[in-house]
């Protein structure tokens, strides 16, 4: 695991660098757990963009993952590590003891051959699942879910970690990435251990093109627009805006409160996110 950085040897290459990628074992993906997916550039059914500075990009076979892991008792082989183009983080092919096989997001530090298993008994040993209410106070967690059997949603991105911090009846609390701090119910199932490809964070990509690769266009500023296209655009000279900053349609763009005030999930969270260093818990 480490980050390789290229010689300088054009504009683009001087401040490019790469992840090596030392712990994948294998470059082909399990064909029957893929399938392909189009690409809708930012647009909607209608034809209208609806998300700006999408478009193009190299086209990607999606890995079918198992975000639930329920599928208890069985024990599990890993098989492969294995890049995914469509995660910051790595995933592993493990086959069960019946023969099926599922990919995972792949935590830190699995390595091929190891046994894994997900339930209520199992040893909280990293890759295992269980729910949280079975996991002791302290242990590193990712992939949480936030309702009993719908799947992980919390957690899932290159070097992410939760920390249990308590349990109180039939709630557990514990800390996000983002420094906040938030209760699910103890049925909510998480696996344990921090995701794979922590260097994720460390890699710069050096030139536009690279950027292009992902599907992403360039990010163009509102003042730098006509005021037509944005509420911030126009002006003599060069301009600040002149209001507040704000998205196409008016809507605050820093500092200003966009979450619901009726969001049945706000009595759940006892602390909320705060500007932290990037991947460090604040505990």
């Amino acid at each position: 695991m480490g980050i390789k950085v290229y010689n300088p040897t054009t504009n683009g290459r001087r401040n490019a660098s790469v992840n090596d990628y030392a712990e994948l074992t294998t470059t082909s993906p399990e064909k029957t757990l893929c399938k392909r997916i189009g690409k809708a550039g930012g647009r909607n059914h209608h034809g209208r963009t609806t998300c700006r500075f999408r478009g193009g990009g190299a086209r990607k076979i999606y890995r079918i993952i198992d975000f639930k892991r329920d599928k208890d008792g069985v024990p599990a082989t890993v098989q492969t590590v294995e890049y995914d183009p469509n995660r910051s983080c790595f995933i592993s092919l493990v086959e069960y003891k019946d023969g099926e096989k599922r990919y995972i997001l792949a935590p830190a530090g699995i390595k091929v051959g190891e046994v894994i298993e997900s339930g209520h008994l199992v040893e909280p040993k990293i890759g295992n699942t269980m729910p949280l209410g079975s996991i002791p106070v302290g242990v590193e967690v990712h992939n949480v879910e936030m309702t009993a059997g719908q799947g992980g949603k919390l957690v899932r991105g290159a070097g992410a970690v939760a920390k249990i911090m308590a349990k109180e009846g039939d709630w557990v609390s514990f800390v996000l990435p983002s420094g906040e701090m938030r209760m699910v119910r103890k049925e909510c199932r998480a696996t344990v251990g921090a995701i794979s490809n922590p260097d994720h964070q460390n890699v710069k990509l050096g030139k536009a093109g690279r950027k292009r690769h992902m599907g992403k266009r360039p990010h163009v500023r509102g003042k730098a627009m006509n005021p037509v296209a944005h509420p911030m655009g126009g002006g003599e000279g060069r301009s600040n805006g002149g209001r507040h900053p704000c998205s196409p349609t008016g809507k605050p763009a820093k500092g200003g409160k966009t979450r619901g005030k009726r969001k049945v999930s706000n009595k759940h969270i006892i602390r909320r996110r705060k500007n932290t260093r990037q991947g460090q818990l604040v505990l």
